[in-house]
């Protein structure tokens, strides 16, 4: 069965028309707009669900069959009449709250059975996200996750504009994967301009996205056994995040990496980098040693927060979360990055353990990566080439982030931006986290949310 990727829409003047990208193929639906309706795809593919729900509420084009017609996006206050991703919206105009109208939770019934709430607003320092469970005594019996409570309306900013301008936004989707966004964002702008980059900046940029998941999976190792009482581990693997954090501003000049991926690059000092990559490694090795003979620690992570394979393909799941499931996706499996070291991880338990046994496996090979793609940088600075004519069309761009595939499509029209619509791989994760939950207790939540390390921002555009 193909794997459905992402489903969305575009207004055109006559019609809208849905695509639905599969990994093997990509179909395209003709809906009328005096009667906006189609069938939905979510019998056959799960996945979809929260797809159609955000078509619906962003066009109003309805999904015959759905078994799930709740909004997505609009909360309970929304304006009833209005779709923001239509091409007559407009956001000067005074707008007039709805009525309030609670949401209708999933939730089940019987007796000893109640439901706990928890969210949108958290006692950590994250962003808002609410999480429904139904409840037998300690048991969970069955969560929903519900997200978008910040609409960015990153989709709607961008129309109208150039590749140039919309820079700087698309890497601020999800601070997660900066580097990922920036990249996808290359890769249609060479496409559009029918450009290629050197071999050296391909190496520069393949080096950063590595830096980039080295962070996220040095926090993630930390945090995991935090939230199973493990504090040592938190602290030893955030000073060494921190440590590569400053890494990134050395090379990028911004933490998180902002702006770097650009068409050239500065130079920089590739043995100080190798040093501190042998560094790293060294470092882990000592950490692998230690975190994996810590029976009490095994003991929370084993057999906690069960995704099965066969569920992991349905619901079309991807990155470090498939993978630990034994769903061998990666959007590196190429010969570019085989030939620079890299070789697929995947576990067969697809539980904490298997995760954060993923992530540690991934860390060492990224680490092996990098120290190749530093090997093929160019001792001296790269001039950039130079493109401001981008070619009309409809482009698309694949890029493994931390989190998993991350999936970029932009339709250029007399120049200027048509639509943009962004896949982070949270927004497929996200819906699979469900699946996790029965069999274990509410206290076993933090720590299987956290092993999936899903993005709010991305999510939540």
């Amino acid at each position: 069965m193909s794997r459905l990727i992402a489903l969305f829409a575009i207004e055109r003047d006559e019609h809208f028309e849905i695509i639905e990208r599969f990994n093997d193929k990509s179909e395209s639906k003709i809906i009328p707009k005096d009667t906006p309706k189609t069938k939905t795809i979510t019998y056959e593919h799960p996945s979809a669900i929260w797809f159609e729900r955000k078509i619906s509420d962003d066009f109003g084009i309805e999904f015959e069959d759905s078994f799930d017609k709740r909004p997505l996006l609009r909360h309970e206050r929304f304006p009833l009449e209005i779709h923001p991703m239509l091409k007559s919206f407009d956001a000067k105009k005074e707008l007039t709250f709805a009525p309030f109208k609670p949401y209708k939770y999933e939730a089940i019934s019987g007796d000893g059975v109640f439901e706990v709430p928890v969210g949108p607003i958290h006692a950590g320092i994250i962003e808002p996200g609410h999480f429904h469970f139904s409840q037998a005594g300690e048991d969970m019996l069955h969560q929903e996750v519900r997200h978008f409570y910040k609409y960015r309306a990153i989709e709607k900013m961008v129309e109208g504009k150039n590749l140039d301008e919309v820079k700087e936004i698309v890497e601020r989707i999800s601070g997660n994967e900066t580097i990922a966004y920036q990249i996808a964002l290359r890769d249609i702008i060479l496409q559009s301009a029918n450009q290629s980059i050197s071999d050296e900046l391909r190496a520069y940029h393949a080096m950063l996205l590595e830096l980039e998941r080295s962070i996220h999976h040095l926090t993630d190792l930390g945090f995991i056994p935090n939230d199973a009482g493990f504090g040592s581990a938190l602290a030893y693997c955030s000073a060494l995040a921190e440590e590569a954090r400053r890494v990134m501003k050395t090379l990028t000049n911004h933490r998180f990496g902002f702006g770097s991926i650009q068409m050239g690059a500065k130079s920089y000092d590739k043995d100080e980098f190798d040093k501190w990559l042998s560094y790293l490694q060294t470092k882990m090795s000592k950490f692998e040693s230690w975190i994996m003979d810590i029976p009490s620690l095994w003991d929370r992570f084993d057999t906690t927060g069960i995704l099965k394979h066969q569920k992991a393909i349905k619901y079309d799941m991807v990155g470090v979360v498939a993978r630990a499931s034994n769903v061998a996706i990666d959007r590196r499996d190429n010969e570019y990055y085989k030939n620079a070291g890299w070789s697929i991880v995947t576990e067969n338990s697809g539980d904490v353990g298997a995760r954060f046994k993923v992530r540690l496996k991934e860390l060492f090979n990224s680490i092996k990566l990098m120290k190749e793609f530093n090997s093929r940088c160019s001792d001296k600075d790269i001039e950039p080439i130079n493109i401001n004519q981008f070619s009309d069309g409809r482009y698309e761009a694949f890029v493994e982030s931390s989190i998993g595939e991350l999936y970029l499509y932009i339709e250029i029209k007399e120049n200027k931006i048509e639509r943009l619509f962004a896949r982070d791989p949270s927004f497929i994760n996200w819906q699979g986290l469900h699946l996790m939950m029965p069999g274990n207790i509410i206290a076993d939540f933090p720590l299987i949310n956290k092993s999936c390390d899903l993005s709010y921002a991305g999510n939540d555009l």
